[in-house]
């Protein structure tokens, strides 16, 4: 349901007992005002009795509100009875703030005028009395505060939907997040699983130690894909304590959960049953793993590996492993080389393979290139090299000195 064009919605605003108290003051100087009981004490009662019944259908938003208002000001006008000393008037400007908080804002700016004619007929023509311009410049003044309080509400509701924008934001970017991380993490295992499986399906009629030896392996990357994806998910639960990450630099002492998705770099003691997440170092752990199930990987380091921040080793390696694992499954045998350079500005990771392009979803891809985009760097992948080359570049701040390995 949308709200009409300058309308106020009082957002955050105690509006129930406020209303209440408004009506109980607009009555109690509805009251004063009859007292003089002019011009008739019968007339006098019924002009109080209407401009009280007009107020309350005001104070509750009852639509049209510029016409509540007018014939609860008529009510006042009857009681005021032409002298500007009635102390009734005052609910003039009562009126006039109310009107500024919930009709619109041209309605209010149209009563606001009909006032201060009313106000300067009784003045030049009537009653050539200054309080009248004491009411003028009262219900002037009690239209700016209204419209001054209004601002602020809306402003207040403004900021609340924005930061419920952000914080769904937040919320979408994480799903995404840990999506990259399950399918990462799934992907790699079930294809190198796989591999280890054929293999040993080959191998039981004429080697059953090598068969056995695949099917341990399979088993052995199976049990770590678990422990990863629970990591991942513990990342869902806020209270849970896997799959949180110490922040960088820190010690946390038993028990401290740590934000999701924040890494630790080597030497950060993290707290009892929480496992790194992987990094550069991992890098020849992951080609030996593709070796071991048959694949042919050659991997290449060259510089200061020690100079990538933790965010961006982990982009690397699972950008890594997501071009490994395309390449093995849609180049089986053929050659792939990883090559990972770490240059005085920048880091640069290729994947060179003769893979043809497949017929997938392309989820890889995408979140290879998040990966990159969400570090400030870029990741391409197309024909190229032997066949297939994914190429991903990753800023460095620059530093002086720096080996290779």
């Amino acid at each position: 349901m949308t709200r009409p064009t300058g309308a106020a919605q009082l957002a955050g605003f105690p509006a129930g007992w406020v209303r209440w108290l408004a009506l109980g003051v607009f009555a109690a100087l509805a009251g004063v005002g009859l007292l003089p009981l002019h011009p008739s004490p019968a007339a006098a009662a019924v002009a109080a009795v209407v401009a009280v019944a007009a107020a309350a259908l005001l104070l509750a938003q009852r639509r049209p509100l510029l016409l509540s208002a007018v014939t609860a000001t008529a009510g006042i006008a009857v009681l005021g009875y032409g002298t500007a000393s009635n102390v009734g008037w005052f609910a003039v400007c009562l009126v006039a703030a109310w009107c500024a908080l919930v009709a619109r804002r041209s309605h209010a700016l149209a009563y606001w005028a009909g006032m201060l004619v009313f106000f300067a007929v009784e003045w030049i023509w009537l009653d050539r009395d200054p309080g009248w311009g004491a009411w003028m410049a009262g219900t002037t003044l009690a239209l700016a505060a209204g419209l001054l309080i209004r601002y602020q509400l809306d402003l207040v509701r403004q900021l609340r939907e924005a930061q419920a924008g952000l914080a769904e934001r937040a919320r979408a970017e994480e799903r995404n997040r840990i999506g990259r991380e399950l399918h990462d993490v799934i992907a790699h295992t079930l294809t190198v699983t796989l591999l280890h499986i054929s293999s040993a399906r080959l191998a039981v009629e004429h080697d059953l130690a090598d068969a056995a030896r695949a099917l341990a392996e399979a088993e052995r990357l199976c049990r770590e894909s678990l422990d990863e994806v629970r990591q991942v998910v513990g990342m869902l639960h806020p209270h849970a304590e896997p799959g949180t990450i110490s922040p960088p630099g820190t010690i946390s002492p038993p028990g401290t959960i740590s934000p999701p998705g924040t890494i630790s770099p080597p030497g950060t003691i993290s707290p009892p049953g929480m496992a790194p997440l992987p990094s550069v170092d991992g890098l020849p752990a992951l080609a030996e793993r593709f070796r071991s199930a048959g694949a042919n990987v050659i991997l290449t380091v060259e510089g200061d590996v020690a100079r990538l921040p933790a965010t961006t080793g982990l982009a690397v390696y699972r950008i890594a492993q997501e071009a490994l694992t395309n390449a093995v499954k849609h180049a089986p045998g053929a050659a792939t080389v990883a090559r990972l350079t770490v240059e005085a500005g920048a880091a640069r990771l290729t994947v060179d393979s003769a893979a043809k392009p497949g017929t997938g979803t392309g989820l890889g891809m995408i979140s290879m290139r998040e990966r990159a985009e969400s570090l400030g760097g870029q990741c391409e992948a197309g024909p190229g090299g032997s066949g297939w080359l994914v190429s991903a570049t990753f800023p460095l701040a620059a530093r002086s000195g720096g080996g290779a390995i």
